[in-house]
């Protein structure tokens, strides 16, 4: 069984900055995409960036220029890098790898692994 390990979380001030981490049991290059997902309070959860084997990166409009996702093949890790956080971006952040795709970006239900989640708080 894969396992995904997100780590980083905590509580950050609104224009403060986080990086999380996403620890993978296995090659990261195995997967075709591996995306970060927010799920905020009482809503679904939301595709924030994603970034396939390649290195091709995808970012949902809010975030970019703010966010950064990269990848260590070496560290079997995927960072995502967050800077100039709102309150709105408050949730539980998981990351989520995809063996293969269909489409030209990997859905959500298309996920083959998802980690547990770290939590993300911004205050106001």
């Amino acid at each position: 069984q894969v396992q995904l390990v997100e780590s980083g979380g905590g509580l950050v001030e609104a224009g403060g900055s986080l990086r999380l981490s996403c620890a993978a049991s296995e090659r990261i290059f195995r997967f075709n995409t591996i995306g970060w997902y927010q799920q905020a309070p009482g809503k679904q959860r939301e595709l924030v960036a994603d970034i396939t084997r390649t290195g091709s990166t995808n970012y949902a409009d809010s975030v970019k220029g703010r966010f950064t996702i990269s990848r260590d093949n070496a560290k079997n890790t995927v960072y995502l890098q967050m800077n100039s956080l709102k309150p709105e971006e408050t949730g539980v952040y998981y990351c989520a790898a995809g063996l293969v795709r269909y489409g030209m970006i990997l859905s959500e239900n298309e996920y083959d692994y998802w980690g547990q989640g770290t939590q993300v708080t911004v205050s106001s």
